[in-house]
């Protein structure tokens, strides 16, 4: 199905067409529907706080006091967003005892105070530790692809993204590590955006990476997400301007690793959209990046994630070890044997690695790739641990090296109606968020024409 914009719902609610509280009811009753997956995209719904907040923006439209366009909009967050009240589980049940929070995250209180409506908290991968989507405590939502199959939503914002896709309000707020709005965006149908880490605060938030990790939106168009984010990261207000034309716009296409392994639809898709970007005007052009094999060698002593995870995670697995999905245990225990000498090795080499790079980049608007090589594959698929591994570091591959680099990134769907979802995925500049943002609308629209 096709739902509205933030947009769409803002213009609906400026003209009387709609209220608040309609668009929160409908997608409560969407999240209540039990042939669909709210069951398992949502670990907590706040029907009740929802409608109150919605029935009171209404009344502030109505008395012409709404803080915002967007005001009585509802939207949901990941399981590792601070509110106040509720406990952060980050998908686990090793925090389940854990007390309340005292306070909201502050990304999430700025868009409570322009008036987006929380409908509740996402289901994800435990501790946000793997780009498959899969939770053994709380169910895997499943792709809107093929849904008699059962295929993977992309992880670690699983049910944020699944959410968005299926009406369950506006947007979702993820968090992206190695690719975490990104992945599950690009199995699902949606826009998914990373933006450059340091825009956006990362406090009342649980971790998994302090050095990589950034916080963003899962939504339906370019706009949205740039709505979402600047809210988000404190800025002006979003206001999309003149559109950005696709003629003359340079797209670095990137080679190297980033190309091997890709399934036959998601080649044919994003062949498609590079053609269909050329004939609009822009210049398509092979990008080699002799630096770009450094970033796994980098991290062939165990990366940030894992040694990061680990120091915050090793007083939990102490006292609730039993409790964790042992996949992901497996992967924060490694962490443990990563040397100090190894991890200081690592940070000077990522400096390193994003100086040549950026030279590299610097000509062009964005780089391109395909956000994953796979379309959505099989749930019982990754019931094999080997599977699990391999198809987990395919999905991760692409996506990470916006986060090594820290750079801002965005997926946008490239497929055609009725075909599987694949995502187009452009990179940006450190700090070249608005940048970035502009260029991805004009590629949104040259690749919807």
């Amino acid at each position: 199905m096709s739902f509205p914009t933030i947009a769409e719902a803002a213009a609906a609610l400026a003209a009387g067409r709609t209220t608040s509280l309609a668009l929160v009811e409908e997608a409560l009753s969407r999240i209540a529907d039990p042939a669909g997956e709210g069951a398992r995209a949502f670990v907590a719904v706040h029907a009740d706080s929802a409608r109150a907040a919605a029935r009171a923006m209404d009344a502030l439209r109505a008395a012409g006091r709404a803080p915002s366009p967007w005001a009585g909009i509802p939207i949901s967050v990941k399981d590792l967003y601070d509110e106040a009240g509720q406990v952060t589980r980050g998908g686990s049940v090793a925090l389940a005892d854990a007390a309340p929070a005292a306070a909201t995250a502050p990304s999430v209180a700025r868009l409570e105070r322009a008036g987006f409506v929380v409908l509740g908290r996402t289901n994800m991968v435990e501790f946000a530790f793997s780009g498959l989507g899969v939770n053994p405590h709380h169910g895997t939502p499943r792709s809107p692809h093929d849904r008699a199959t059962g295929r993977l939503p992309g992880g670690s914002s699983s049910g944020a993204a699944v959410a968005t896709a299926d009406g369950m309000g506006f947007a979702g707020l993820g968090s992206d590590t190695g690719g975490s709005c990104r992945i599950p965006a690009a199995l699902c149908g949606i826009v998914g955006w990373k933006p450059t880490a340091r825009r956006v605060t990362l406090e009342g938030t649980l971790p998994l990476s302090f050095t990589l990790d950034s916080l963003g939106p899962l939504a339906r168009s370019v706009a949205c997400c740039a709505v979402i984010d600047a809210i988000m990261a404190g800025d002006e207000p979003w206001s999309p301007g003149l559109p950005l034309p696709v003629a003359g716009l340079r797209l670095g296409v990137l080679q190297g690793y980033v190309t091997e392994g890709w399934d036959a639809g998601v080649t044919a898709a994003f062949e498609r959209a590079c053609a269909t970007l050329s004939a609009a005007g822009a210049r398509v052009e092979r990008l080699e990046v002799p630096e770009l094999p450094r970033i796994p060698a980098a991290n062939a002593t165990g990366g940030f994630a894992a040694s990061e995870a680990f120091a915050w995670h090793r007083g939990l697995i102490e006292r609730a070890k039993d409790r964790y999905d042992p996949r992901i245990l497996g992967r924060i225990l490694r962490g443990g044997a990563m040397p100090a000498a190894d991890y200081i090795a690592l940070m000077q080499d990522r400096a390193r690695i994003i100086a040549a790079i950026a030279r590299r980049t610097a000509a062009f608007d964005a780089v391109v790739m395909p956000t994953c090589p796979l379309t959505p594959p099989p749930i019982a698929a990754v019931e094999d641990e080997a599977e699990y591994t391999r198809i987990n570091m395919l999905l991760l591959r692409n996506t990470s090296i916006g986060n090594f680099l820290d750079r801002c990134a965005i997926s946008i769907p490239c497929h055609r109606p009725g075909e599987a979802p694949v995502g187009f995925m452009l990179m940006g500049e450190h700090m070249g968020d608005a940048r970035l943002f502009a260029v991805a609308g004009a590629v949104e629209a040259a690749l919807a024409a």
